[in-house]
């Protein structure tokens, strides 16, 4: 048995340190503190995100469900075929499509930071599994954010009036640059 342990490389053989315990252990051991306060931090954060995120959701359905099954669409509908009379110009197009990304993205979102609350935050998932998901979760929230906040400036160009249109593009760049 001797022979063979002295003729493999060490990295083969689990090392033990003090306590006969391996680096890793002791590791674990060191650092428990750590993760609970990392966890705390963790649920704090996908807590406080996903009831953004949920409020853009909220918003953003509401908002195709208006359009998809009421009659207050701005402007109005055409009668005989049901179709919204700005369907054509490039604002409503605009206005749609940041719509449902708000949408998809906020969901994206939601799903990400509810499966960080759900996980059970042990060591082994603190390096990348949470840090993904964080990250993906925060990524997707900033880009609904970005979406919704396109859309309602596309929305505001259906009640402005042709005179004050052009009033309004500073005041957008100053709140999405601020």
């Amino acid at each position: 048995m001797q022979y063979v342990k002295k003729s493999m490389p060490m990295h083969f053989f689990v090392r033990y340190k003090k306590d006969n315990k391996t680096v890793r252990e002791i590791f674990i051991e060191t650092h428990k503190n750590l993760v609970e306060k990392g966890g705390e931090w963790l649920n704090n954060s996908s807590n406080s995100c996903s009831v953004v995120a949920a409020l853009i959701t909220t918003v953003t359905f509401t908002t195709s469900a208006t359009f998809t099954t009421s009659a207050t669409i701005p402007s109005g509908i055409e009668a005989e075929s049901g179709r919204p009379t700005m369907e054509k110009q490039p604002t409503f197009t605009v206005f749609s499509i940041s719509s449902l990304i708000a949408l998809c993205f906020s969901v994206t979102a939601i799903v990400m930071f509810l499966a960080i609350l759900t996980s059970r935050h042990q060591e082994k998932d603190s390096g990348r599994d949470f840090s993904r998901k964080l990250l993906c979760g925060l990524s997707s929230l900033f880009i609904s954010i970005a979406a919704i906040l396109v859309s309602f400036c596309a929305g505001h160009f259906f009640v402005l009036k042709d005179e004050l249109k052009y009033a309004a593009f500073p005041i957008y760049a100053v709140t999405c640059f601020r």
